[in-house]
């Protein structure tokens, strides 16, 4: 196809990369060929008259260099970036090398150091005041991840190895504006609290919404197999226990009914789980309303403690460890969600990268 040819001149400042000095004397004159970014579809070229210099202070010779070329490269920044986002959007190394008559290995070559780049740019990143913290499997070699994602801004600020205290402490120390954090939402996980409170000052913890109720149905289901083993292996019974009431088709609202009427010990314990997911479901009340509501959460954890299951015996202890977290959570818009569709990306990246 056709090709785009640019003849350019550079009309700045040049000086000695070796001294700095600015008296200079042009020894040779050529022109440099440099890929550049395309224009639409059509390659271009720039051809960027250069000359080779030599400093009177410190009596060496260099080639003129240019903002936005590398040292010896023969293709321009906007060209390298355009590589690295057609890669990162899917589009394979052999795709790109045979339409761009490069080679596989250059592309992941540039791709990396872009990455690289990157990554410095990142490095004095301060803290987003609203931080979710959420861990993810990431590999069979290096086990599990960590996500820090702003929730304010719904975008990932740092993937980390690891989970543990012990995994975690360098990279927290390292990190910059952590007396800017203001909340942090996280599922109800201890070390993660612990480090919270070491390491964010300053910051209020929020439990999870969605990690508190999928906590309180597991428990629920353990709780069910015990009253009613056959009816646990029902594969549609469980989605029908799982799912909120609201969302239930007008047959599956009989099918439930009917199977409730049969068993009335586990009516009593589902229709307990539904006002307790129904309080734990509130989110942005007033501080009037949650004086109200905060009471009667008190109250339903108490009997959960006072149960003779010992699954609802540990998912009471749970809560209370947890009750002024999943207080504030009460108040609090914003959940890890936003972190958990992001895992959910990683995960499909991982898969289509084969790992």
């Amino acid at each position: 196809g056709q090709t785009v040819q640019i003849q350019a001149r550079y009309v700045g400042p040049v000086s000695c990369p070796w001294c700095q000095g600015v008296q200079l004397r042009i020894k040779d004159s050529f022109v440099r060929v440099l890929r550049h970014a395309s224009f639409g579809i059509r390659p271009a070229y720039l051809h960027l008259q250069s000359h080779k210099f030599h400093c009177k202070s410190c009596r060496r010779y260099f080639n003129q260099r240019f903002p936005g070329i590398g040292k010896g490269r023969r293709s321009t920044e906007p060209f390298r970036r355009q590589i690295f986002q057609a890669h990162h959007h899917g589009i394979s190394q052999r795709t790109l090398g045979e339409r761009e008559q490069l080679g596989s290995a250059t592309v992941e070559r540039w791709y990396q150091e872009m990455l690289e780049v990157k990554v410095r740019e990142r490095v004095n990143d301060l803290c987003p005041r609203i931080l979710g913290i959420d861990e993810h499997y990431f590999s069979r070699k290096d086990g599990f991840a960590t996500t820090f994602c702003d929730l304010g801004k719904r975008k990932v600020f740092d993937v980390t190895l690891g989970r543990s205290e012990k995994a975690l402490e360098p990279y927290l120390e390292g990190l910059s504006g952590r007396d800017r954090v203001q909340v942090v939402c996280m599922d109800l996980a201890d070390h993660y609290r612990s480090l919270v409170r070491k390491h964010f000052p300053k910051a209020l913890i929020v439990a999870d919404r969605f990690h508190v109720i999928r906590l309180v149905i597991q428990q629920f289901v353990a709780v069910w197999g015990q009253l009613d083993p056959e009816g646990r292996k029902n594969r549609g019974l469980i989605s029908l226990v799982r799912r909120h009431p609201k969302l239930l088709r007008p047959d599956q609202v009989l099918r439930l009914q009917a199977y409730l009427d049969a068993h009335p010990a586990f009516r009593a314990v589902y229709e307990f789980l539904q006002k307790l997911c129904r309080v734990l479901r509130w989110k942005s009340i007033n501080q009037k309303k949650a004086r109200r509501l905060v009471p009667y959460l008190v109250w339903m954890i108490d009997q959960l403690k006072a149960s003779g299951f010992t699954a609802f015996q540990q998912l009471g202890r749970t809560l209370w460890s947890w009750r002024e977290e999943i207080a504030r959570m009460l108040r609090f818009t914003k959940t890890n969600i936003i972190t958990e569709g992001f895992h959910n990306k990683m995960e499909m990246i991982s898969r289509r990268a084969f790992g």
